[in-house]
């Protein structure tokens, strides 16, 4: 090892044989500590935590660097909120104003549509995309899909499916700036149905309040309270759960109808 290190022996058995500096054993005490710490609180910290914590119980201010290098050599990570990989923001096609502008409510049906696109995992980590476009005259779902990628296919499915219930209208959609709907074809698809595009600044997701609120509705009264092996399993799912929305759950602010009764009693 000495060779290979290019150290002599007498080097190495000095080093083996000094005295741990202020420092090291300062270490080995934060060590413990940190790891009594993060078996009490089963894992919870990360080193932001980790360091308000330590710095209390030492009575001293430890810099969050020293406190992450001396996690990363214990092996000691949060279990929860990991960072997502930073992915590069690719230039868009096409940008609209904002032109709902929050304006979140409609005289007639298919006068405003909201789209996104949310995620779902199943199985061992497996992830799922559901695209969707809501009414905001009733809030109903008129158009959806789940599909294994997050793609222009997924989005373009998801316009077709609602514009094919279209009878001579041309509403209003509003998107987020995802790079589906700031592409060329789109925006394309849309000028051949007549419609006109609005999108939600950067940033502002309560610029499309209305289908954010649905993503939250729907994980929460059905996808949060099962578990979903496979796509089938998920799909079958997420199907039940949108038609009893759209015909089934009765809303307040409809007059206590469904979004479907709404619809059929204006029509």
């Amino acid at each position: 090892m000495c060779d290979i290190a290019d150290i002599s022996r007498a080097a190495y058995y000095k080093w083996l044989q000094r005295e741990p500096s202020t420092r090291e054993l300062e270490n080995e005490e934060i060590l413990k500590e940190m790891k009594k710490l993060y078996k009490r609180v089963e894992g919870i910290y990360g080193y932001r935590r980790m360091t308000l914590n330590i710095n209390r119980l030492f009575n001293h201010k430890y810099n969050h660097k020293r406190i992450f290098r001396l996690m990363n050599i214990a092996g000691i990570q949060s279990v929860i909120r990991i960072k997502k990989m930073k992915y590069k923001r690719t230039n868009p096609q096409h940008i609209a104003e904002n032109l709902l502008n929050r304006e979140f409510s409609a005289k007639k049906p298919n006068e405003k549509w909201v789209t996104d696109v949310t995620e779902f995992k199943y199985g061992s980590s497996r992830k799922a995309y559901l695209s969707a476009i809501l009414d905001l005259y009733d809030g109903s779902i008129i158009g959806y899909v789940l599909g294994h990628s997050n793609n222009n296919k997924l989005v373009f499915e998801t316009l077709d499916k609602a514009t094919s219930q279209l009878d001579g209208e041309h509403p209003l959609i509003h998107s987020d700036q995802g790079y589906q709907y700031t592409s060329h074809g789109f925006k394309r698809r849309l000028d051949q149905e007549g419609m006109r595009h609005s999108m939600s600044r950067v940033g502002k997701c309560i610029d499309n309040g209305p289908i954010e609120s649905f993503w939250g509705t729907l994980k929460c009264e059905k996808y949060y309270l099962h578990k979903y092996d496979t796509f089938e399993n998920l799909y079958k799912a997420i199907d039940e759960y949108i038609y009893f929305y759209n015909h089934d759950r009765y809303q307040e602010r409809l007059n206590g109808l469904s979004p479907v009764e709404y619809r059929t009693k204006a029509a």
